[in-house]
């Protein structure tokens, strides 16, 4: 479904991420791991085409990614990162903003379907009416999984989206990735993903130093990274 081949993304001279590669199959779920500043998030955001590689190729669904394509990439993928854009000031318009496009249109979901994709991710149906600028960073991520749920989004990349979340509404979230037939790519150092988890992805350096499916020694507390 996902694959970088010897993937290199740099600013100028330096370079953020190294000769990476690995795969992830459809309906995977991979978590990335390492230290702070050795490039996971950048790994996510490229699969999204907010960089392009310098030097090898992402390839999703067996296509190359370019400018060209990138649009049928991002209909796909659900991006949650730490700090949610909403774009929109109420939460309900937030919810219903993607299904204000063209290509969404006619399929904007009911009152009925919304309320219990929220109350999934433990919120409330009150928060609907509320301010986006007034909710917590915690729950403008579990809106913007609610929003990919109700868009029907089969990939979802997660950028350290329970961090911020008690211990509750993190288990929501953790058992909704779990039951979900998607593909995730996760990046955590909150062992609780990696037990969802069946590939594990570790960066260091920039570089993809170690690929398994099961966790073994790999996590001790030297290795765990924000």
């Amino acid at each position: 479904m996902l694959k970088f081949d010897n993937v290199t993304v740099a600013y100028g001279d330096k370079p953020i991420i190294q000769n990476v590669s690995f795969t992830v199959s459809e309906h995977e779920k991979a978590v990335i791991y390492g230290k702070s500043g050795s490039g996971k998030s950048t790994i996510l955001t490229t699969t999204v085409g907010a960089h392009i590689p310098t030097e090898g190729d992402v390839f999703f669904r067996g296509e190359r990614l370019s400018p060209d394509n990138i649009l049928n990439v991002r209909r796909s993928v659900a991006f949650i990162g730490q700090e949610p854009v909403l774009g929109a000031e109420k939460i309900r318009d937030a919810l219903l903003l993607p299904f204000t496009y063209r290509m969404n249109r006619g399929k904007t979901p009911d009152e009925s379907t919304i309320v219990t994709t929220l109350e999934r991710l433990h919120l409330k149906p009150e928060i609907l009416d509320r301010e986006a600028s007034v909710v917590s960073g915690g729950e403008k991520q579990r809106v913007a999984i609610a929003r990919g749920i109700l868009q029907g989004k089969s990939v979802f990349l997660a950028d350290e989206i329970t961090s911020a979340l008690d211990t509750a509404s993190k288990s929501a979230v953790l058992e909704f990735f779990h039951e979900e037939r998607c593909t995730l790519i996760s990046v955590s150092h909150d062992t609780q993903w990696f037990d969802i988890c069946t590939k594990f992805i570790k960066v260091e350096d920039g570089k993809a130093v170690k690929i398994s499916n099961s966790p073994d020694d790999t996590f001790s507390k030297s290795e765990r990274g924000t």
